[in-house]
């Protein structure tokens, strides 16, 4: 069954979800957008909610990144059989989109001087909001969230590169449990040969 993701030529909501596909040794077809030449019409109009990333499986569709990379975790065994787990991971995703939200805010700011003042709030109070608490929770957790590899992991390091890239900073370094995360993620079988492979992301 023909699978394909379509997304930009970038990390930010997707990469996740290419690493699970390589992790899990899934073949499919990788569609890239330019950035600078969205929007497309003949594309985002082909789209449910005019938005990537979009996940096609034969003749279905999936949107919403979280969705996409639920699904593609359970094909690979990266999602827990427990209900109650499941929902602690869930729960974790969404407190990693929360702080994604805040880099959203940055994003979508046009005026310079305020999009440096939300820069260093960032940087200065929601990084260590957030990645203090992840921290601790991996700590508890022999390095990952469940105590052994997840999709909340690779969601993790996804939002981490995404929001290293636009922020120009590694948060991840002043967080050793986190670092070794994304080390782990980042030298995996299928992971490790997609990145020496894939072209630099640049904004």
């Amino acid at each position: 069954m023909a699978k394909k993701l379509h997304y930009f030529h970038l990390n930010g909501l997707a990469e996740s979800i290419r690493y699970i596909l390589h992790y899990g040794g899934q073949k499919f077809e990788d569609v890239r957008y330019d950035l600078k030449s969205w929007p497309i019409k003949s594309v985002k109009d082909t789209l449910p909610y005019g938005q990537l990333p979009l996940y096609e499986e034969g003749n279905k569709t999936l949107n919403q990144s979280l969705a996409i990379a639920r699904y593609v975790a359970a094909q690979v065994h990266l999602l827990p059989t427990d209900p109650w787990e499941q929902a602690v991971l869930d729960a974790i995703v969404f407190n990693i989109y929360d702080f994604w939200g805040k880099i959203l805010v940055f994003i979508k700011e046009n005026d310079a001087a305020k999009k440096e003042v939300i820069k260093k709030e960032i940087i200065n109070e929601s990084v260590d909001f957030f990645f203090s608490r992840f921290e601790k929770e991996l700590k508890a957790n022999k390095g990952f969230f469940n105590g052994k590899l997840s999709w909340a992991d690779f969601v993790l390091v996804g939002i981490v590169e995404s929001a290293n890239l636009f922020l120009g900073t590694e948060i991840e370094k002043k967080y050793p449990t986190v670092l070794v995360l994304v080390q782990k993620i980042r030298t995996l079988p299928g992971v490790k040969e997609y990145i020496a492979t894939r072209k630099p992301y640049a904004l």
